[in-house]
């Protein structure tokens, strides 16, 4: 399972980055969450200068935007790579 965090002062671009994740993870099949991170000095320390963020295993992979569903998708699908499944098919 992979660490996703949407970093940000909790502002509507930073909930919108949140909502479009949680809804491109769940199209991937993904079970992986959202953490909402807001605190300055964690953001800091991860090298944030704009918000919102995107951090996936404590790496920032995005910045300063809300990217289209589409560019999310692939770039999500590239970084976490095929679902994990532990359920076996009949």
């Amino acid at each position: 399972m992979h660490s996703i965090k949407v970093l940000g002062s909790g502002c509507a671009n930073c909930e919108r980055l949140a909502a479009l994740t949680d809804w491109v993870l769940s199209d991937l099949g993904r079970e992986e969450r959202v953490e909402k991170v807001t605190d300055y000095a964690v953001m800091a320390a991860m090298g944030v200068m704009a918000t919102p963020a995107l951090a996936i295993d404590d790496q920032v992979v995005l910045a300063g935007r809300i990217p289209s569903p589409g560019a999310l998708k692939e770039l999500l699908g590239e970084r976490l790579g095929a679902p994990e499944s532990g359920a076996v098919s009949a």
